[in-house]
Order: C-alpha cells, then structure tokens, then sequence
C-alpha cells in the first residue's frame, strides 16, 4: 500500500509511536509518507542545525518525510501554542494535496495540535480512506482555562467532531476512551483499540549497574520509583502523603521535573518525608538500568473523567522491562494492572490507600516481585507490543482502503 502519515511532531522529537510506526510499515514492504514539522519539542524551537523552509525532504527505502514550516511556539503561551496549530494547518494545506494525493490510506496521529491540520487534509484530499489514532481527548490546557475566550475551545470539538464522523476508522489508546470519542460523535462500529507500544529497543529487562544501585538505593530498603513528569495530572503530592506515613517502611524516588516539582518539593520538605528522593530528569537510555535498580515503578494519574481513559506511557515502559508496578489511578490503567497481575493498585488521590499499598510492596518477598513483572513483561508483549500494535493499525489500514471497516470486525 502508498500509506500517508500527518503527524505535528516527529523524530528527532520524542514521538515515538508515529516514528516507530512509520518505520515498520516502510520494512514490511509499504511505501510510506510522512507529513510533518520541523523539531521544536520540547523547548518551542527549532532544533539547532535545523532551519524551516519549504522544500525539505529526506528519503530511505520505501519512507519519505516532508517537513513544512510551523510557528515556534517558545513561549508555550495558548497563544502561541494556537498560533503553532494554525500555521501547520495552513502549511500543511498547502502542501498535502500535492504530496499525499495518490495514497491508498491514511494515518492520523491524532492530537489536539494537529486537528485543523486534519481537518484540511481530509477535505483537499476529498476524504481518503483515513485512520485517526486518538492520542488525547482534551488540550492539557483549553485556551479558555488560560483566559482566552471560549471560541477556540468550541472550534475545536467542532473540528474533531467532524473528522470523527469523516474518518473510515478511529484507533483508540484505552478501552474507556472509545466512549469519549463516541460521545464526541464517531461511529461505535468504526473505533477499535490499539494499545500504545514503547521503545523496546530501550525498555527491555535488564540489570542495574553500580552507578545505578548508588542513585537509586540506600540501606537495602524498598523503593517504589516514579520515572517521569512532576505535573499536574500526575498528583504527586498524594505519593508523598503516603510514603511520609510509611517512612520506616520503603524509599519513594522521583526522578524528573515538570511544572509542579516545586509544589511537591515544598510538601516532602513540610512533612520531614526524609525517605522522599529527587533525582534530576535522565536519558531514556539511562532509564531501564533505574529501573532495575529499584523494586517498583509507581505509576500515578489524578481522578479525573478525561485521565480514566488515558494509559500513561510509562506503564509499558515498566511491563516492557520485567518491573512490577504500584499504581494510584482509575480506569483502564489499574484494570490493566490488574488483569496481568503486574502489581498492586489502590484509587486515585487515596494517600492513605497508597500508603496500605506502599507497606504491602515492602512486604512481598522478592521472588513474588520477579514474577510479578515475568507476567507484566508477558501481557506488554502479548497486548501492548510493537508488533502487536503495527498489526492492529495495518490491519486498519487495509480495512478503510477496501471499505470493510464498518463491519465491526
């Protein structure tokens, strides 16, 4: 098949799934275009060694990326960040028609940012067969919450509404978000479920160096790790609560940054939690030794409607590396816990919960813990995987390009 991929970021940014995704149809013989930006994530600008302009294009085997100008939104304000998600739009109008006109189907790697470019893509391509892998219900931050009006918000559900209903097939993350895209209007016999995959040629089970042991252990005790953003979906303030009621018991270790480190900071300090760690943000490279180092990955998500459908990433990064995990969430990320026996789980924002939890971890004996994460390990190959993942989307593919996905295969 002549594949299309829209993606707003792409590697060298970290956008595996779109990436990975692109790269393992190209080797199982498709020919793949991709449509894209210019790098500019995390910071809002251009990568150095990077300049925007038009006619930028690299090939390999079968994969060709085009990549069109876009606003760098440096100072992260919703202003600037719509202003980004205009201008691709308008690039990428501007562009698709000619390089993507002659696909079989489409791939949409669906986040807030890239939705009118979608929505332009599909009417000059007068509606190719489409696949809208939906990353993201709700914006992290609707303009309206930061003092715009109203207007971009309401444009914007109006948007997706219509690519919902306009796409031949709408992957979905989780179970529980296919009832938020259908109540945003796609079609019940058009979603399926599609399980994000990690880099498994980064998170695989390995051993802990020396190195890693002295960062991340002290004094042979338990440590349930927390590998990632400090912000507000996470509510980290909830696993300080409970690891400061269990001091005697276990170490909590946060390694990253994010908006609300400061925040969570201040309160380990108030409660004198001193087995509350912080070590500084990592490379993904450094991460699978960090975690083989420590005894638990803590895997957290506030109660929150938009977050019960949403499966944080770093949970297949932990099941892809054989570590079992602790998570404080709702929805399909604890009934996948559950379902693998890969951990414990307890409600969100419940700290004396995951207070009980923090002190049962500390209690299983390690070989319990071993099989704990065999069977994580197992159910992220068997559910989560790359192959299994790429299997599903090209399957999806095939389906709207003949038609046949309405059938409720």
């Amino acid at each position: 098949m002549k594949i299309g991929i829209l993606s707003y970021h792409f590697p060298p940014e970290p956008a595996f799934i779109p990436g990975s995704l692109a790269e393992e149809l190209a080797t199982r013989g498709h020919e793949v275009r991709v449509l894209t930006g210019f790098p500019d994530y995390p910071g809002g600008h251009v990568y150095p060694g990077w300049r925007q302009r038009w006619r930028h294009q690299t090939h390999s085997e079968r994969l060709t990326v085009r990549r069109v100008p876009r606003y760098a939104a440096g100072d992260g304000s919703a202003k600037a960040r719509m202003a980004s998600w205009l201008s691709f739009a308008g690039s990428v109008a501007l562009t698709g028609r000619r390089y993507l006109s002659d696909v079989d189907a489409l791939y949409v790697f669906q986040l807030p940012a890239v939705t009118f470019a979608a929505a332009g893509l599909l009417r000059l391509l007068g509606r190719v067969p489409t696949v809208l892998h939906v990353q993201d219900v709700w914006p992290e931050e609707e303009p309206a919450r930061a003092g715009e009006t109203r207007r971009w918000s309401g444009r914007l559900d109006a948007t997706m509404r219509r690519i919902y209903q306009e796409a031949g097939a709408v992957a979905v993350t989780a179970p529980s978000m296919r009832d938020l895209v259908v109540s945003g209007g796609a079609d019940p016999d058009r979603v399926r479920v599609v399980l994000n995959w990690t880099d498994e040629r980064i998170f695989r089970p390995t051993e802990p160096s020396q190195a890693a042991r002295r960062l991340i252990r002290r004094d042979g005790r338990c440590v349930v790790m927390h590998a990632g953003t400090i912000g507000v979906r996470q509510g980290l303030e909830t696993a300080v609560r409970a690891a400061a009621a269990v001091e005697d018991r276990m170490d909590l270790v946060l390694v990253g940054s994010g908006a609300e480190e400061r925040r969570v900071r201040g309160l380990a300090a108030d409660l004198k939690a001193g087995n509350v760690r912080f070590v500084e943000r990592r490379s993904p490279l450094d991460m699978p030794e960090l975690y083989a180092a420590a005894d638990y990955q803590l895997v957290m998500l506030r109660d929150l409607p938009e977050l019960r459908g949403m499966v944080p990433g770093k949970l297949q990064a932990a099941l892809s590396c054989a570590t079992p995990v602790v998570a404080s969430a709702g929805g399909d990320t604890v009934e996948l816990v559950e379902r693998a026996r890969a951990g414990l789980s307890c409600p969100p924002e419940d700290w004396a919960a995951l207070a009980d939890r923090f002190w049962l971890a500390s209690a299983i004996p390690p070989a319990a813990r071993v099989d704990m994460g065999q069977r994580g390990r197992d159910a992220y190959l068997r559910e989560m995987s790359l192959r299994a993942g790429v299997d599903r989307i090209e399957e999806l593919l095939h389906d709207v390009s003949a038609g046949t996905a309405r059938t409720g295969r």
